[in-house]
């Protein structure tokens, strides 16, 4: 079976000062301001301390300092241009790390409020290097499953499966990109789509086909790509397809007169309120809704990524630690309040762990130019 959908809206930024983003509150009195916690909260603390081995105060004060985090983030990526080398959130210190590329550009990256390092590559060099891979990856050998931007290394990761690395390697020499930029790593196994006949929260497309719901938008909702094709009819609700993509991209729009709600199961007995869909950086802590394995939490550990799935290639993904298993795919990616993304597939499962890449939503909304309900 198939699932689910997830949207999200832009949310206003503020400029982060140095005071605040380099001292964050003490654990305390991050409590004490949340004594009346938004809809969903409960559940989403639930979740974090179950999968990021947290406390309840310490979920809440990690939230707070990723909000912050993206705010710097947001304003150094536009104020550094060229200089700026990517950036990860750091949960040690509660600090996003931003890369510059040039010595004297340091100080400003410091005065924003991250913890600056001198990197060797630029962002969009980076970005150039994973673009140009994208031309190449439908002419890869077998073993090649994708490539994601490591902005935390400072690199172009190109995935293979375990015992491929040698054709890997000279499948990227025959690319022509610079391969110093380039690492390879190898994967327990062949990505999949999280798709299947089970799942929760349901619609059905074409009478057999079950998926669920993410997120809800004016005049219907999103959904993965690879859950129905254009002019596909669906119920429980009501509606039809009114755009789909995949290969390529992984995102369709059902469009249904259904009342809508921003809200996410936490399955749980409860929801999460969605207020937006403010892009978290990499390192910040992420969950995950689907209707196989519930609410679960991990990181976002890459971005721009490619996998090459059997079925196709999809690229501009987000790559997570998050768990997941067939009939999750289409679930909810939401980092605290702000939506994330719609779950393409991975490998792995929720008893030993496993990778899972998630569809930016916001690109989705662009697409069929439609908003995200916020509550």
């Amino acid at each position: 079976m198939k699932l689910g959908i997830a949207c999200r809206l832009v949310g206003t930024l503020l400029l982060a000062t140095a005071t605040v983003a380099t001292a964050a509150p003490a654990a305390s009195a991050v409590e004490d301001t949340n004594t009346a916690e938004p809809d969903g909260a409960a559940s989403l603390l639930k979740a974090m301390q179950r999968d990021l081995g947290l406390s309840a105060r310490e979920s809440r004060l990690r939230l707070y300092r990723e909000s912050i985090a993206e705010q710097v983030r947001h304003t150094l990526r536009r104020t550094l241009g060229n200089s700026y080398g990517g950036a990860h959130y750091d949960a040690a210190s509660g600090r996003l790390v931003v890369g510059v590329t040039e010595r004297s550009r340091l100080a400003d990256a410091r005065a924003a409020g991250a913890r600056a390092e001198l990197v060797e590559y630029s962002s969009r060099y980076l970005e150039g290097i994973a673009e140009r891979l994208d031309e190449s990856l439908r002419g890869a050998p077998a073993g090649v499953n994708g490539h994601y931007v490591d902005t935390a290394d400072n690199s172009v990761v190109l995935t293979a499966e375990r015992g491929s690395a040698q054709r890997v390697r000279e499948f990227l020499d025959s690319t022509g990109v610079p391969t110093e930029a380039v690492r390879i790593t190898e994967t327990p196994s062949e990505p999949r789509l999280y798709a299947d006949v089970i799942g929760g929260n349901p619609y059905y497309v074409g009478g057999d086909t079950r998926c669920s719901i993410g997120f809800a938008v004016r005049g219907g909702f999103l959904s993965a790509g690879h859950c129905a094709t254009t002019g596909d009819g669906t119920s429980s609700p009501d509606g039809s397809v009114a755009g789909a993509s995949f290969p390529g991209d992984d995102f369709s729009f059902v469009r249904s007169s259904a009342p809508g709600k921003p809200l996410v199961n936490d399955y749980g007995g409860g929801t999460v309120n969605i207020a937006g869909s403010t892009e978290a950086p990499v390192g910040s802590s992420v969950c995950r809704s689907g209707s196989t394995t519930g609410w679960h939490c991990g990181t976002i550990v890459g971005k721009h990524q490619s996998v090459r799935y059997p079925e196709g290639i999809v690229e501009g993904l987000t790559r997570t630690d998050v768990c997941a298993e067939p009939g999750d795919s289409g679930g909810s990616f939401v980092s605290g309040q702000q939506a994330q993304g719609i779950t393409s597939g991975g490998w792995g499962n929720c008893t030993s762990g496993g990778t899972t890449f998630f569809q930016p939503v916001n690109e989705a909304l662009q697409r069929y130019d439609v908003s995200l309900l916020t509550g």
